[in-house]
């Protein structure tokens, strides 16, 4: 595991569900942090990077690092001939998480990636509804997030307003992965973006009260055509105070799908179809039960052949060109078809916990 802050501990609680998941060795840029990551866990040893990507028994090296050092950490350890798994986003640009790809393919190594939420029963029971025929030929999707961003609550939130920063880049992952997930790769997409102001105010924390420079877009609305046809509407705000809208919406000639939200593993899926007043609860029929941070390091691990499994890197690589584009639209004021593409994640079977003969389910 390569950096031990925050999302680490839920990523940790993960691997110690997992049988097939064995934490052997963890660094980070402060070897402090490094040393109480492994505390109290036998055979786990605190390390620096080079030898860590030198270890024999290191198979697969987690990434948790910082957006912007997520590339290359992630070539350093294919190439030390590892697969890797990585927090989102897979690299800080489009450009970036070629270079992944293409190194990965050329050493033969995995490649995964977060956001593994869409593994989880919320998401994949919406992707069973969909695939069963229960809304008919899907049609349309909307994705929504709005609130007034993160600095009345975290200390330290610049980086969500810098390059590489904002509501898209941060929280889109999530609702562009699902929309993978549900409707397929996007060929081409229209952005449109604002900014409501250059100053945000820290809230809490020691800095409370301290003025941060915002140099993103804060505001930003997409239209997503995906290769199916359908059309999905994508807004990302940090510019508003709250919605009632749903987080993600599916509709078809023959019913309409509320999902649940996409930054979690479990919810409802509403259903209402044609003719019908009422909406009901479609029983949960799909994805992993109980699942957490983590569970797609896992998928990897038991997916044939070296694939990077459901939350591969190829999904995060076509989410991350989708949303780069996006932004570009808007800056352009031109359509953007999508230079990337990536297969339909295989559905997750409806699975209480990571089975031993998971390689079996991607063949369905």
């Amino acid at each position: 595991m390569v950096g031990c802050g925050n999302i680490s501990a839920q990523y940790l609680a993960t691997i110690d569900s997992i049988d097939s998941l064995n934490l052997v060795a963890v660094t980070d840029l402060d070897p402090a942090r490094a040393r109480e990551a492994a505390a109290g866990r036998a055979g786990v040893r605190a390390m620096p990077l080079p030898e860590l990507l030198a270890d024999p028994e290191v198979d697969v090296v987690l990434n948790l690092t910082v957006p912007a050092a997520h590339a290359e950490v992630a070539l350093a350890a294919i190439a030390a001939g590892k697969d890797v798994y990585g927090e989102k986003p897979l690299a800080a640009t489009t450009a970036d998480a070629r270079r992944i790809m293409d190194a990965a393919a050329a050493a033969g190594t995995a490649v995964g990636c977060a956001p593994d939420t869409v593994l989880g029963t919320g998401i994949q029971t919406a992707r069973e509804a969909v695939d069963r025929g229960l809304i008919g030929t899907p049609i349309s999707a909307t994705a929504t997030m709005i609130g007034p961003g993160p600095e009345p609550w975290h200390p330290n939130p610049d980086f969500f307003y810098a390059p590489g920063g904002g509501p898209l880049m941060d929280m889109g992952p999530y609702y562009v992965s699902a929309l993978i997930t549900l409707l397929g790769p996007v060929s081409r997409v229209m952005g449109a973006a604002s900014r409501t102001r250059d100053v945000r105010t820290i809230g809490s924390g020691p800095r409370a009260g301290e003025s941060i420079p915002v140099s993103v877009d804060t505001h930003v609305t997409g239209l997503l055509t995906h290769a199916s046809g359908a059309i999905s509407t994508l807004v990302m705000s940090f510019d508003g105070v709250g919605t009632q809208a749903s987080c993600i919406e599916v509709h078809g000639d023959m019913g309409s799908l509320v999902v649940p939200d996409p930054n979690g593993f479990r919810g409802q899926v509403q259903l209402r179809t044609l003719g019908s007043a009422e909406w009901e609860t479609v029983a949960t029929s799909a994805g992993y039960a109980p699942a957490g941070r983590g569970i797609g390091l896992a998928d990897m691990a038991a997916a044939p052949g070296g694939a990077g499994g459901r939350a591969g890197g190829e999904l995060a690589l076509h989410a991350l060109d989708v949303m780069e584009s996006v932004l570009a639209s808007a800056h352009s004021q031109q359509s953007v078809g999508i230079q990337s593409s990536c297969r339909r994640p295989a559905m997750v079977p409806l699975a209480e916990t990571v089975p031993a003969g998971l390689d079996q389910a991607f063949g369905n």
